[in-house]
């Protein structure tokens, strides 16, 4: 196609989108509302699937890069009890198909495979405007604009583009996330690196959890898991942090110290996570020169597939307008009717996932286990 693709997101499926097309020699411009590649901070550890996340890397031609960049040991995983106690664990012996990688390396490899013009940073949407016939004007915060062909919403949750899609909005499950940090682990908190153990470690309860991942550097970045309403959350004060992860963690009350000291020994301020859906089956009418990518077109709660599924969006759709560069509508509804049928699928598959991890025979279902009552007659 001869005028750029205009991505709006420089997360992980835009710039997907824009290493694809650069392999396919399809220019594009991301544009990214924050101020620079540091901003902020990515986040933590992603398992990369061998059906989505790998072959999307395959097709951006940097499967070898990500390998050199995987965190070796960390697909470990094992499940505790509320009091310490570990149900069931499984090593990691190099053979799996979900190699453990920090966001943020992933996404430097990313924007180190993209010319050095592509993405153009500082770029906050402020307004989307079609102008018919495919074309759309997008407005940011500095009053600067571009008129594009072919516009895509890769900006996530709260995305501007995709009210020219959809009227879908994101709505809170009714759990949030409380996100915590603790540093030089392995030395200051020996009984908590033990229930953790080399890669991801998850104590739960029903409508509540633990889940903490170990990262590099003796860092353990751990996700605090409760169900409540958001006038709950609204009525801690975060700004104070003692006091909020205090708050936290009388909501584990009687749970095993070194579990609970991921909360109340966090080395940064607990910062809180509201999880927010849209539609299991979102979906919307073909419309001209525009369409969605990752959480902008199908948002879940944490399911492990949100990463994964927007690069392979991103690299899926790329292949797409390769394929079709003369015919850029159907190239873009082939990719959506795909999009459609595989996201749906993994929605419905982490809701059950969700089911297993809080419900009310949380963890003993999940695990295929006897409830705790029966467990500890056992024991």
């Amino acid at each position: 196609m001869s005028t750029p693709v205009t991505i709006i997101g420089a997360g992980l499926g835009g710039l997907m989108l824009a290493r694809v097309l650069h392999v396919h020699g399809i220019p594009a411009t991301v544009y990214e509302g924050e101020a620079a590649p540091t901003a902020r901070a990515q986040g933590g550890l992603l398992d990369i699937h061998d059906y989505n996340g790998q072959p999307a890397l395959r097709e951006a031609g940097l499967i070898d890069q990500f390998r050199s960049l995987v965190l070796e040991g960390r697909q470990a995983s094992r499940f505790l009890d509320r009091d310490g106690t570990v149900l069931a664990e499984q090593s990691d012996d190099g053979t799996g198909g979900r190699p453990e990688i920090l966001r943020g390396d992933l996404r430097r490899m990313l924007l180190a495979s993209l010319p050095a013009s592509s993405v153009k940073w500082g770029h906050r949407v402020s307004r989307v405007a079609a102008l018919g016939e495919g074309r759309h004007e997008v407005t940011f915060a500095d009053g600067s604009t571009v008129v594009t062909s072919l516009l895509v919403g890769a900006d996530g949750a709260w995305s501007c583009v995709r009210p020219l899609l959809s009227g879908a909005t994101p709505e809170y499950t009714g759990m949030s996330a409380v996100e915590t940090h603790i540093f030089d682990s392995e030395t200051r908190h020996p009984a908590t690196v033990k229930a953790v153990g080399q890669g991801a470690m998850y104590a739960l309860a029903p409508g509540q959890g633990l889940l903490a991942h170990r990262e590099r550097g003796g860092t353990l970045h751990n996700y605090v898991f409760v169900t409540e309403p958001q006038s709950w959350f609204a009525a801690i004060d975060f700004t104070d942090a003692a006091a909020a992860a205090a708050r936290i963690a009388q909501e584990f009350d009687g749970w095993a110290p070194e579990l609970t000291a991921l909360i109340t020994d966090s080395d940064t301020p607990p910062v809180l996570r509201p999880l927010y859906t849209l539609p299991t089956e979102h979906r919307w009418d073909r419309v001209p020169g525009v369409t969605l990518l990752g959480d902008a077109a199908h948002l879940t709660a944490p399911n492990g597939e949100g990463a994964n599924l927007a690069m392979y969006d991103g690299s899926e759709l790329a292949k797409a307008i390769a394929a079709r560069p003369d015919d850029i509508e159907a190239a873009l509804s082939e990719y959506e009717q795909a999009m459609f049928s595989r996201s749906a699928e993994a929605a419905l598959e982490g809701n059950r996932t969700h089911e297993l991890l809080f419900g009310a025979g949380a963890p003993y279902s999940l695990l295929g286990m006897p409830t705790s009552e029966n467990v500890a007659e056992r024991c």
